[in-house]
């Protein structure tokens, strides 16, 4: 029986060194599935995500091959443009899965595929590797599409969505599992008739060896400007789903002249937000460009509180945003300007306080409150690094992927 040493394919648009969920996700995944004894190679596009810019080290060429940290990752190019405009995104999109379809000889044999979505166009890449390389593909669904992408305004067309819906179905049908990271996400598939025994829930999660509590480093403080302040961060991407504005509006009402609210990110509604700041006064709101990931967790540590917001739309109701996990795990009390299952987690963990999404008036009383009282504050953090410790290690979540892909390659015909 096969259980160890697969020859395992995984295909993800999104990779390091940019920084986000998806990328976090499945580094660290092929990472530990690397070390457990299999054979990971990754398929992606060249790094140029959120700027739309390629990064340095990897333009003007078609294709590379490299290791990180023993992880073999296969590159190809990409049309590369900024992320605020639908119709480019699309054309980003598709080009990988024209181009990611010239690396099928140089990935070798494969038993199985774990494929990241978004974006759904990466299904079609994913149907011709599976029927081409005669492997079955387990489907990862951090965000369901085109549901998302409607419920947001980015798709309006009723044929396009129409087509998008199709090319979803279809690839759940081929697909030997499609995990999902949340309860809620699971219940959303299984009611549009996704058969259960094929859900199987797959949480994400954060290295907490590398994500510990760790004091300030003052350097970096001084660095950034941010001694002196009681740091309440966002750290993410400011994007259409973020709702980010509501950090500008509390920080108008906030009266605590110790409290800094820091945004350390990129993203398509970045410059909307510096602007705004800069047009109307708000002097307690600091912006920093993407941080290495490498740094994250020094970063963390600098913060008194993070702070995790979603637009208040129903389809975030299931969410649970991966940047709440690093948070926890540094020890950090979060203010979460979420519902449904992120808010569940943060009371269940009983580290942090919630708010409703884009209230700023309770963004503001909740940070307020986490101010004035440091005590409160830090047994918050306590509970959330034991909470996110005990169910969503990282390590253990490679090894559940594991097993269900070793699974799913004893079963292929």
């Amino acid at each position: 029986m096969m259980d160890r040493g697969m020859r395992i394919m995984f295909l993800t648009h999104y990779f390091p060194p940019e920084i986000g969920a998806p990328q976090a996700r499945m580094f660290e995944l092929a990472k530990r599935l690397d070390e457990i004894g299999d054979e990971v190679t990754v398929v992606t596009a060249f790094p140029n995500y959120p700027t739309g810019v390629i990064h340095e080290g990897y333009r003007d060429r078609f294709a590379m091959e490299e290791r990180m940290d023993g992880v073999r990752v296969i590159r190809r190019w990409v049309f590369a443009t900024p992320n605020s405009g639908f119709f480019k995104r699309i054309l980003n999109w598709l080009s990988f899965v024209v181009t990611s379809l010239t690396t099928l000889r140089q990935v070798g044999p494969v038993d199985v595929i774990f494929v990241q979505s978004p974006p759904l166009p990466i299904g079609i890449a994913t149907l011709a590797f599976s029927r081409l390389k005669r492997a079955p593909f387990v489907f990862n669904v951090s965000d369901i599409w085109p549901q998302s992408a409607v419920e947001l305004g980015m798709l309006r067309s009723k044929f396009a969505i129409r087509l998008a819906e199709m090319l979803e179905m279809h690839i759940y049908r081929r697909a030997s599992r499609v995990t999902v990271p949340t309860p809620g996400m699971l219940e959303r598939l299984a009611s549009r008739r996704v058969p259960r025994e094929k859900l199987v829930l797959l949480t994400n999660g954060v290295d907490t060896a590398a994500y510990q509590p760790q004091p300030p480093d003052e350097n970096l403080a001084a660095q950034l400007g941010l001694n002196g302040h009681k740091v309440f961060l966002y750290a993410g991407t400011h994007g259409l789903s973020q709702g980010l504005d509501v950090i500008l509006e509390a920080a108008k009402l906030t009266h605590d002249s110790d409290v800094l609210y820091v945004l350390a990110g990129e993203g398509a509604d970045k410059a909307a937000l510096v602007a705004k700041a800069r047009s109307q006064g708000i002097t307690n709101v600091r912006f920093l460009p993407n941080q290495p990931k490498s740094s994250m967790p020094a970063l963390l540590n600098l913060a008194y509180a993070g702070i995790i917001s979603l637009k208040p739309l129903d389809l975030f109701r299931s969410a649970l945003p991966s940047k709440m996990f690093e948070s926890m795990a540094v020890g950090q009390p979060l203010v979460a300007a979420l519902w449904g299952e992120g808010a569940d987690l943060v009371t269940a963990a009983g580290c942090g306080l919630v708010t409703e999404p884009g209230n700023a008036a309770q963004l503001r009383e909740a940070v307020e409150a986490l101010a004035a009282n440091p005590e409160r504050a830090k047994a918050m953090g306590r509970k959330g690094r034991e909470y996110v410790d005990e169910h969503f290690n990282r390590r253990k979540i490679a090894q559940r992927l594991h097993d269900l892909l070793a699974e799913v390659a004893r079963k292929r015909r």
